[in-house]
C-alpha cells in the first residue's frame, strides 16, 4: 500500500499549497492486467503531474516516462487511456501488462484516505474498458466478485502499524526500514503514556532489554492475538519470560516470534533490523523466506485475470 499512501501524502502536500479544496492537474496510472511476469502485480498505483512528476511506479523504470507523457494528454483532454506494453520484446522479461491512465476523480482519494484514517480494509476496483471506466472505493463489505473481464478489483488496507517498545540505538534502523516500507512506526518507552487500540494491521517488537518491562509489555500484547509479536534477545531469556507468562495464564499464539527476525547472520543493529522488519513483511506478504533461487514457480505465483487482493 506505499504507493497509495505516498500518493496521498503527495496530494495533501498540494492541497495545503493551493487555495483549491482538489486540484484536477492529476493523472492516475494503474497496472491493470498482467500475463507471464512483471515487475510490478495488479493494483500498482502511479500518480501524474501536470508538470511531469511522478509519485509511485509501474516497473523497474522501464515504462514510467512514456506513461507520463500519454498522462498528460488524459489530464488534458479528460479522455482515459488504456495502454500496453508487450515486455518480452522491448524490455527482455516474459510477460505483458495493461496500464490504464484517467483523470481520477476528487471522492476515490477522500474515500482511499478514509480506508487509511479509519484503519479499516477496504475494496477499490478500477474498470478499464467500456461505458463506465475509472476508480472508485465500493466500500468495506463488497463482495470479491468480477463484474466483467476488464475489472481490476483491490483489497485497499491501511499501512503497517509498527509500535516499538523500548528505547536505544537499535530504534533508529527499525524506524528508517519502516519507513521507507510506507509503515506507521511508533517508539513507546513510557508505556503508561500510550493508549493501545491494535487492529489487524498493528504488530510490536519488545526490545526494551530490561526484564520486568519486556515482561509487562508481553503480559499485554500477547492477549491481544496480533499477527506479530516479535522479542529480542536470546532463547534463555524468552523462556524465562514464557514460563513466567504461562505462570499467570498468559497464552502464548503463533503470532509470537522469539528470538525476533529472519536468520540473515545479523549482528549489528541495522542488521538485526532488516532480519525483524524483513520476518514482519513475510508474515503479512504470505512469503516462504526463503531464497528465490530455490523457488520453482513464477515469483508472484499465479493472478487470475484482473482480480486480486493487493499485501
Amino acid at each position: 500500500m506505499k504507493d497509495i499512501n505516498d500518493i496521498l501524502s503527495e496530494l495533501r502536500k498540494s492541497q495545503s499549497n493551493s487555495d483549491r479544496q482538489f486540484s484536477s492537474n492529476f493523472a492516475l496510472a494503474t497496472l491493470v492486467r498482467m500475463e507471464g511476469s512483471s515487475y510490478r502485480r495488479p493494483g500498482a498505483r502511479m500518480l501524474i503531474c501536470a508538470d511531469g512528476r511522478t509519485i509511485g511506479s509501474l516497473s523497474a523504470g522501464c515504462l514510467e516516462e512514456e506513461v507520463s507523457l500519454r498522462a498528460r494528454n488524459v489530464i488534458e483532454t479528460s479522455e482515459p487511456a488504456l495502454m500496453s506494453f508487450d515486455t518480452r520484446r522491448r524490455f527482455g522479461c516474459a510477460g505483458k501488462i495493461d496500464i490504464f491512465i484517467e483523470r481520477v476523480s476528487e471522492k476515490f482519494f477522500v474515500d482511499l484516505a478514509r480506508c487509511f484514517g479509519e484503519r479499516r480494509s477496504g475494496v477499490a476496483t478500477t474498470i478499464f474498458d467500456g461505458n463506465e471506466t475509472g476508480s472508485r472505493v465500493v466500500g468495506f463489505d463488497y463482495e470479491h466478485e468480477q463484474h466483467h473481464d476488464h475489472e481490476l478489483i483491490q483489497e485497499i488496507h491501511p499501512p503497517i502499524r509498527l509500535l516499538i517498545f523500548g528505547d536505544g540505538p537499535d530504534n533508529a534502523p527499525l524506524h528508517s526500514l519502516g519507513q521507507l516500507l510506507g509503515w506507521d512506526t511508533t517508539a513507546i518507552v513510557d508505556r503508561s503514556a500510550f493508549a493501545l487500540k491494535p487492529d489487524a494491521w498493528t504488530v510490536a517488537i519488545v526490545k526494551s532489554h530490561n526484564y520486568g518491562r519486556d515482561f509487562i509489555a508481553l503480559q499485554e500484547l500477547l492477549p491481544m492475538k496480533l499477527r506479530y509479536v516479535g522479542l529480542v534477545g536470546p532463547r534463555k531469556r524468552r523462556d524465562q519470560l514464557l514460563n513466567d507468562l504461562l505462570d499467570l495464564g498468559v497464552t502464548i499464539n503463533a503470532g509470537f516470534f522469539a528470538p525476533a527476525g529472519l536468520d540473515l547472520g545479523a549482528e549489528t543493529p541495522e542488521e538485526i533490523a532488516l532480519a525483524i522488519i524483513s520476518e514482519i513483511q513475510r508474515v503479512f506478504a504470505g512469503g516462504s523466506g526463503d531464497s528465490l533461487r530455490e523457488r520453482k514457480r513464477s515469483i508472484h505465483g499465479t493472478l487470475e485475470c484482473a482480480n486480486m487482493s493487493a499485501p
